[in-house]
């Protein structure tokens, strides 16, 4: 049975508020964070909405550069985290909202930076994630989107994998449909740079929550993959430890004055 928009939404709540706690203490997502600093170009005179944000690492980095930053997310848990978070690093910047992407509850331009991270492979329709992300974002001002993105000869297998580990996963874009995408949404200026998301597999196990009995599939997966990386992950052994990097692509781009 395909899911629904609602069913779907309450996969992501039932994964992300078992996920809230040892999904910020995983050390990759705390890697690559300048990245995202300088291709924002933010400043003391930004307002940032960080969609899906999560337990507010991306938010609380960006508050010590921004004006203001806000964050939503579905899942409760996950604001519950990012407000700690706020109070460990005495931000008083932030504003934090429980809320869905479709739509997008702000008005027209609020924001001149709009960015998400790691977010578009559980969209169902990330096409319309985007159109949202620019409808908020000023005239001038950034869209930013930082994801998995797979080669076509590697994203079914991948895809395959990613169901079994996290359930609200839907779809890693190519390079190919995330193109067509950013390509069709207007932004202008795009400027684009790749990383890699490297993480120990018992690591990424511990923050994730399969359905019962498939942990271990997981791991044959990877055992079965080691070296020969048909799910473009590259896994492969450190010591007698599986190890993997997700390939990650991050894409800025400008929204045109005339979409005001």
């Amino acid at each position: 049975m395909q899911k629904t928009p609602l069913m779907h939404n309450q996969t992501i709540i039932d994964q992300f508020s078992q996920q809230a706690i040892p999904f910020a203490e995983l050390p990759g997502h705390s890697q690559a964070m300048q990245i995202l600093i300088e291709m924002s170009d933010v400043s003391g005179a930004d307002t940032v909405l960080d969609v899906a944000c999560g337990p507010g690492l991306v938010a609380c980095e960006f508050a010590l550069y921004a004006d203001h930053v806000t964050g939503i997310d579905i899942t409760s848990q996950m604001i519950e985290q990012a407000k700690k978070r706020q109070q460990e690093k005495s931000l008083t910047n932030l504003t934090w909202q429980i809320g869905d992407v479709l739509p997008l509850p702000f008005p027209d331009s609020q924001f001149s930076i709009v960015l998400t991270r790691y977010t578009f492979h559980h969209f169902l329709n990330p096409r319309a994630v985007l159109n949202e992300m620019i409808r908020v974002c000023q005239p001038g001002g950034r869209v930013i989107i930082v994801d998995v993105v797979q080669r076509p000869e590697n994203v079914e297998a991948f895809d395959q994998l990613e169901k079994l580990r996290d359930p609200s996963h839907v779809h890693a874009l190519t390079f190919h449909e995330i193109n067509a995408i950013i390509a069709d949404s207007g932004l202008v200026n795009i400027k684009t740079t790749r990383y890699k998301f490297e993480e120990g597999l018992e690591q990424l196990l511990k923050a994730s929550f399969p359905n019962l009995g498939d942990e271990e599939k997981i791991r044959e997966i990877f055992r079965l993959d080691l070296e020969l990386n048909r799910r473009g992950i590259n896994a492969h052994l450190r010591g007698s430890e599986i190890h993997f990097a997700f390939p990650i692509l991050a894409i800025a781009g400008s929204k045109t004055v005339r979409d005001g």
